[in-house]
């Protein structure tokens, strides 16, 4: 199985438009977007759900299912909109042969943003996906916040600011794949123990992650559109 992993939108729909065609010459199967449709400012006349819907509706034109965590910046509306549409893996999840997907969005910061949920609330909202995942061959850990202290989590600063629960998880629960992203800046890849990880940057800058799947064994990258 092949994906697709994009995210860190922030509203752009302009370059989303433009790079829909070039995404259209990669072999995937399911496409993993990892939040962050939105920003807290949006254009005059247009609400976060509004620009959201569009961003959808673009990268439904690939025509591969879509699995979608919320970011820090997507507010309640638009956690309700890809929730009522079906692509929502947030505290669920799904199992799609052998492959077992779940995942937690959002993720804490200094600026308030719209969706920054505890430490505790990640722990239990991933405990939930996994179960419902539990019958599955391989797990797929989907998660907007990255795992602390690995190269997915690091600003330029050079400050590690990811999440403990999250790189705890991957330690105990083990799945073969772990996909972040809210950091873009430390887009690539990583290993952590036997999972692979992969932050796929910010899509408006033309960066995106493929990743291949097969009898366990991962192999990733993160490309750029512009080159």
């Amino acid at each position: 199985m092949n994906l697709l992993v994009m995210g860190d939108s922030h509203g752009d729909i302009e370059n989303m438009i433009n790079y829909m065609e070039k995404l259209e010459n990669f072999k995937y199967d399911i496409i993993i977007y990892m939040g962050d449709f939105t920003d807290i400012e949006t254009p005059r006349g247009f609400n976060q759900k509004d620009i959201t819907s569009i961003l959808i509706e673009e990268i439904k034109s690939l025509g591969k299912p879509i699995l979608a965590v919320p970011g820090n910046n997507d507010n309640k509306e638009v956690r309700k909109l890809i929730e009522d549409i079906g692509i929502n893996i947030h505290g669920k999840g799904r199992v799609i042969g052998d492959y077992g997907f779940y995942g937690f969005g959002g993720a804490k910061t200094p600026f308030m943003t719209p969706f920054e949920p505890t430490e505790d609330e990640l722990k239990r909202g991933l405990e939930k996906g996994y179960k419902e995942t539990f019958s599955s061959k391989y797990k797929i850990q989907i998660t907007h916040n990255p795992p602390y202290n690995t190269k997915m989590d690091v600003i330029r600063a050079g400050a590690h600011v990811g999440s403990n629960v999250v790189r705890k998880f991957i330690e105990n629960k083990k799945p073969i794949l772990s996909l972040s992203a809210h950091i873009h800046e430390a887009r690539g890849v990583d290993v952590l123990g036997k999972t692979f990880l992969l932050n796929p940057g910010k899509l408006p800058e033309g960066y995106f992650g493929l990743v291949e799947m097969k009898d366990g064994k991962v192999k990733g990258r993160v490309l750029n559109l512009c080159e």
